[in-house]
This record gives C-alpha cells, sequence and structure tokens, in this order.
C-alpha cells in the first residue's frame, strides 16, 4: 500500500549550520546493504539563508522528498536526522565523498555517499528462479483499448503445447513492474514460478506507465487499473493454450481491491485469491493503518492522538465532498490552519500546496471515498480471502471480518478466509510487521502461503 507516510501533518523540517556550503550541497547518492538487500539512498542537500535545508529519497521504496529534520555540517562532519522515522546518517566528508553510517531502529549499516550516480549490484533471494526455468514464458503485450495505451508483460505455461488452468496476477498500489519489486524482493516473480511448476498458466504485467506498458500512472486510480486486468483477461481468452473455463485472479493489497471489481464484470472468472485485501473503506483503513503502524514503531499515545485526529478530519473532507474546486480550498485551509512550523527553503504557501496534492491527487481521492465491501457483496465466485497475523498496513482482523460480511450480505457460499500467524504484509514470516523489516527478511514469500492458495485453487478447478 502507499502506506506509512501519512504522518505527513505533524513533518517538520529544521536547520543547522551554514560553514562550507559550496562543499555539502547538491545530491548525495548511495546504496545502502541490509542483508541481502540493497536501497538506494539519496540526500539532497540545499543552501539557504539560515543554513541547510535537505530532503532524503529512497527510489526503490518509492519514497522522494522525506523531509529531513535536521541537517549539521561542522569541521567536515556531516548528520542528517529523520526524527520521525529514527533514521540516523553520521559521516565525513572526504574529497568527492561522505564516509559514514546509517542508523534505523537501533540497527546500524555502513553507507557512503558520491555526488556520482551509484548503481546497486543486484542480489538474488534464495527464492528467486533461476534460469534455465522447467516451463515455458513468452514476453507479450496486450492493448488497452478503453485506455488506448499497451500493457507489457510475461506469460509462463508449463509446457509449451496444452491446454491449462490460468491466473492473472494484479499489483499493490504504486508504480510496479511485473515481478511487484519491492525491497530486494519480486514476489509475483515467486508467485508465478511457484503456480507454473504447479500446472498453472501465469500472465503478470507492468502497470500502466510503468517499465514497457504505455499510459499515465500518476493521473490513474483503481477503477482504471481494473480495466488493465480486464484487458489482460480479454488477451488471456485469444491463447489457445488456456482453459477458458479456469481462469482466476491473485491481486495483492490494491490488487485485492481490483480482482473483485473485475469479477462482477465477467462471467469468465472462475475465481479470486485475496491477498491480504483492505474489506474496509479507504479512509477508515488508512486511520487503521496509520495506528497500527505508529503504536509498533513506538509512537507516544499522544502524538498518535493528534495525527489521528487531523487525518480523520482531512479524509472526512474528501469522503463528504461534492465540489472538487470546494474540497480543493478546503484542504489548503485546513492544512494551512494546521501547519505551525515549514522546512525551511520554502514558502508556507509552497509548503501547503505540496501536503494538499498529496491527498488531492486522483488516485488517494478515490481510494479514500472507495469501500470494497460493496463491491464484494456483488461477488459470486468462489474466494479465497488470505491474510497475515503481523500485517500493519491491512490488519487481518477487522479487514478479513468485514470481506467475510460482505460476501456472506450478497449471498456468496463459496468463501474461505484464512490469517497466516506471523505473517506481514508481504506474507514474509515475521517479527514485528513493520515496513522497516520487509527488507531485512530473506524469505520473499512464505512457502506456507504458497502451498495453502496453491491447493485451494487446484480444488477450484477439478
Amino acid at each position: 500500500m502507499r502506506s506509512f507516510l501519512f504522518f505527513f501533518i505533524v513533518t517538520v523540517l529544521t536547520f543547522l549550520n551554514s560553514l562550507y556550503a559550496q562543499e555539502i550541497e547538491g545530491k548525495w547518492n548511495g546504496v545502502l546493504t541490509v542483508q541481502k538487500t540493497q536501497l538506494k539512498v539519496v540526500f539532497n542537500v540545499s543552501k539557504t539563508a539560515d543554513g541547510f535545508t535537505t530532503t532524503m529519497d529512497s527510489p526503490d521504496q518509492g519514497a522522494n522528498g522525506i523531509p529531513v529534520t535536521q541537517t549539521t555540517f561542522e569541521n567536515s562532519l556531516v548528520k542528517f536526522e529523520v526524527t520521525n522515522a529514527r533514521i540516523e546518517y553520521t559521516g565525513e566528508l572526504k574529497g568527492n565523498e561522505i564516509i559514514g553510517t546509517f542508523k534505523q531502529g537501533g540497527q546500524e549499516f555502513p553507507l557512503n555517499l558520491s555526488k556520482k550516480a551509484v548503481e546497486k549490484v543486484e542480489i538474488a533471494k534464495t527464492q528467486d528462479p533461476k534460469k534455465p526455468y522447467p516451463y515455458h514464458t513468452e514476453e507479450v503485450t496486450f492493448p488497452n483499448s478503453k485506455a488506448s495505451i499497451s500493457l507489457a508483460g510475461t506469460l509462463s505455461l508449463p509446457k509449451q503445447e496444452g491446454i491449462y488452468p490460468a491466473v492473472i496476477l494484479i499489483t499493490g498500489s504504486g508504480p510496479q513492474k511485473r515481478d511487484e519489486d519491492i525491497l530486494g524482493h519480486k514476489p509475483f516473480l515467486v508467485i508465478s514460478d511457484y503456480l507454473t511448476r504447479n500446472g498453472f498458466a501465469v500472465l503478470r504485467f507492468d502497470d500502466r506507465g510503468v517499465g514497457q506498458s504505455t499510459g499515465d500512472f500518476a493521473s490513474a486510480n483503481s477503477q482504471d487499473f481494473a480495466t488493465d486486468v480486464e484487458s489482460a483477461l480479454t488477451y488471456l481468452k485469444t491463447r489457445k493454450e488456456i482453459d477458458k473455463k479456469a481462469i482466476g485472479l491473485i491481486g495483492h493489497s490494491e490488487g485485492g481491491l481490483i480482482a473483485p471489481m473485475v469479477a462482477t464484470q465477467s462471467k469468465d472468472i472462475l475465481f479470486i485469491v485475496l491477498l491480504a485485501c483492505p474489506g474496509i473503506s479507504g479512509d477508515q483503513l488508512l486511520l487503521l493503518q496509520q495506528r497500527a503502524l505508529a503504536k509498533a514503531a513506538g509512537f507516544s499515545e499522544s502524538d498518535m492522538k493528534k495525527t489521528f485526529e487531523l487525518n480523520s478530519k482531512i479524509f472526512e473532507m474528501v469522503v463528504q465532498s461534492k465540489n472538487e474546486e470546494k474540497l480543493q480550498a478546503d484542504v489548503r485551509q485546513f492544512i494551512d490552519a494546521a501547519t505551525t512550523e515549514i522546512p525551511n527553503g520554502v514558502t508556507k504557501e509552497e509548503y501547503v500546496a505540496m501536503q494538499s496534492n498529496k491527498i488531492l491527487n486522483p488516485w488517494m481521492k478515490y481510494f479514500l471515498k472507495y469501500n470494497p465491501a460493496l463491491t464484494l457483496e456483488k461477488v459470486q465466485c468462489s474466494v479465497l480471502a488470505v491474510n497475515g497475523e503481523n500485517d500493519l498496513q491491512v490488519p487481518a482482523k477487522e479487514n478479513l471480518i468485514a470481506i467475510s460480511n460482505a460476501l456472506k450480505k450478497g449471498g456468496n457460499k463459496d468463501f474461505i478466509t484464512k490469517e497466516f500467524p506471523n505473517m506481514n504484509h508481504l506474507f514474509q514470516e515475521s517479527t514485528t510487521g513493520l515496513p522497516s523489516e520487509y527488507a531485512t527478511i530473506e524469505q520473499t514469500f512464505s512457502p506456507i502461503a504458497l502451498e495453502y492458495i496453491t491447493q485451494w485453487m487446484r480444488a477450484k478447478i477439478k
């Protein structure tokens, strides 16, 4: 999910020291190695009249422009602090490099920064399949005529010849390539490999505007992405290798919202598998997510209450709004009144506009208003909804209950909901469930969950 950065209202950016600005200003690049995962880290340092202003980017996590709370530069020693994320970087400027250490959550990792571009050395996870694969893969493209775009993906077949049951994999939120790459993991590659080895054809594809697919990701919402999946379904039905009576959908996170949308529009869907799928409305989910993440991260009750109240009010504005112009004015006015401190180097007006745009983008407005239960009530095909006990982004208990209630209300009697012990939002066997833990776990997707899902699917195609 576009997840844990909804503490935007209380983010503060401060400064220290103005010495040697010409030496530290600019874009500093590094690669953070956490066990076998490599993450790009970028610090963007600007000089202001009062000192420095810095933002941090984590491109592999899709997080850019994170305000650095404090920047210090004195006697060649550099220090960046991101208080809300409990990040601290300390280093020494030596020529064109900063040699230092990155700290977060009590852990320390060496991290050297350079103004030159730094490339990662890809390190395969243990579960990543190794070529040559014992099955057939094919690079494919297919059109979404409604959106006038072309989508690119990979079709995996147990053998080049034959007729097979098939599934379409639907990625979670944020711009995703076909393998749903996240923090060094490729869960959709692992899932696709496992299912293909077990007799299923699998189609996975790059989101619109991502990888080799065309289109504009930023202007799209979940309903738009549903038309991409419908186009994938149309394409699969043209393939002679596919059993047209045995096609299913597997959606992860936001993909779990999209799968029911498609299933209610097509009689060609035999089953859907919902991986960590929201069952409650977007505004309520984000508030629940915010509290779960903050609590697990050790935030104080007073901080959580303040952020909850602010976000609750602003989400309500979006949900209740019927006039776009008025909504934009109201949101900006609310954020302006709630903002007591602003980053150095920007005006309050610029800061308010930046924060407002995070809430008023097409995807977020749609997501906040969308109630998945209303769509789930219309789903008549077989449904498997699974989640992890440690999922802090889509908490299992509340969402699985909501999914179950919606399916029952709609008269669907062919469904199962299941909560896996100790698994997080990515279905890794985990300790805390915090997103900061994802990269440190070697496992990409629990074999226990993979086996359970596969056996359920097999039962549906008999």
